[in-house]
């Protein structure tokens, strides 16, 4: 498997994902498929046929977690020195250069990508474009709208 790049907090989302699962979630299904044995018939019994795929469920999520983790290389941003270029994990204000709107964003790995908190897949079409720039470079991003032009105005690493 090859590594998982991820930032420090993202590292300690899914750990604290793994516990959820392993200490409660689990606790919980077990105790469900319990219920649905008590009562009876197991071939008509749907209860128990939704307990046993929410079991799959979280077991599978469980292993997905634990080889994410177990292949992950942990980045903290405040530890980086690129040389005020755009690598994983900065931080990187820009501004679009059609309409003046000034926008932040943190390039992450695929699993803390959210686009609510500004986070981006490193694999995104606008992280692709930042990648080893620095500030005041222009980037030209291929948008679902069309292409877009920023100005990288700050590269940080918090």
């Amino acid at each position: 498997m090859t590594s998982v790049p991820l930032t420090k907090f993202g590292a300690e989302l899914l750990k604290e994902e793994l516990h959820q699962l392993k200490t409660k979630e689990r606790r919980i299904v077990i105790d469900a498929i319990a219920e649905a044995r008590s009562h009876g018939d197991l071939s008509e019994n749907a209860e128990y046929d939704a307990a046993k795929e929410r079991q799959a469920f979280v077991e599978g999520r469980i292993a997905e977690l634990e080889g994410k983790l177990s292949a992950a290389q942990i980045i903290d941003p405040t530890t980086l020195d690129a040389d005020g270029r755009v690598v994983f994990a900065s931080t990187v204000d820009l501004e679009d250069l059609d309409s003046g709107a000034k926008v932040t964003y943190q390039i992450v790995g695929l699993d803390e990508a959210d686009l609510k908190l500004s986070k981006v897949s490193v694999t995104s079409p606008i992280a692709r474009a930042l990648i080893g720039k620095s500030a005041g470079d222009v980037v030209e991003v291929q948008a679902p709208s069309g292409p877009r032009e920023y100005e990288i105005l700050e590269v940080r690493y918090i």
